[in-house]
């Protein structure tokens, strides 16, 4: 299968799917900004979550799906057009830290995205880059612990300040779930995100 080519996600049995990937991806429609003209990154999109189930569930958010792993993002072009979800829709093969360096992403989303299994510091190192002034980053992480605390300097040296903390429970798997929400109140210094390995090696 394309999964077991592409190590899409681990998670295959269909109740399951539907719990920890398409209702946990919904979960962030109860903090998206409800305006009509929202443009949206999905950084280190994987298997197209949570950017793909929000724009089904929105199809006016203008997406993009950032991943470094090009046969992903191929998938990921095919299941666009099969779901008629083209309009507004684009895929980019880069590593956050050098996509974040690209002008035409720097700064220009209203909400940036992460799912990926990186500590909150690394995340905010990837993704606050590509907020505007204003806009938010949204990490999806599980029970979040101590993390918070480790990456308050991080999120503050990266122009973020944290705006709220939604804590919730999957309704089968009884899986501990949290939103942090970071609200960008001042421009990413230009030297962040370092180069492309840095973040996760050495984290701020």
């Amino acid at each position: 299968t394309k999964n077991k080519v592409m190590n899409l996600t681990a998670i295959t049995e269909p109740a399951e799917v539907a719990e920890l990937h398409l209702f946990d991806s919904l979960t962030l429609l109860d903090v998206l900004p409800d305006y009509f003209d929202l443009d949206l990154i999905d950084v280190g999109t994987g298997a197209g979550l949570p950017g793909i189930p929000l724009k089904i569930a929105r199809p006016e958010i203008r997406l993009c799906l950032l991943d470094a792993t090009k046969k992903r993002l191929d998938f990921l072009d095919q299941c666009l057009k099969r779901l008629y979800l083209t309009d507004h829709a684009k895929t980019v093969h880069a590593r956050a830290e050098d996509a974040a360096k690209d002008p035409i992403l720097r700064e220009k989303f209203d909400i940036a995205t992460a799912r990926a299994v990186a500590p909150l510091n690394v995340l905010a190192e990837y993704c606050l880059p590509f907020v505007k002034l204003n806009g938010f980053f949204i990490a999806m992480k599980g029970p979040i612990g101590s993390e918070l605390d480790q990456a308050e300097q991080a999120i503050s040296v990266l122009g973020g300040d944290l705006a709220d903390v939604r804590e919730f429970t999957l309704p089968v798997s009884k899986a501990e779930r949290s939103l942090v929400i970071i609200q960008k109140i001042s421009q990413t210094p230009k030297r962040f995100p370092r180069k492309a390995g840095t973040p996760k090696n050495n984290p701020l």
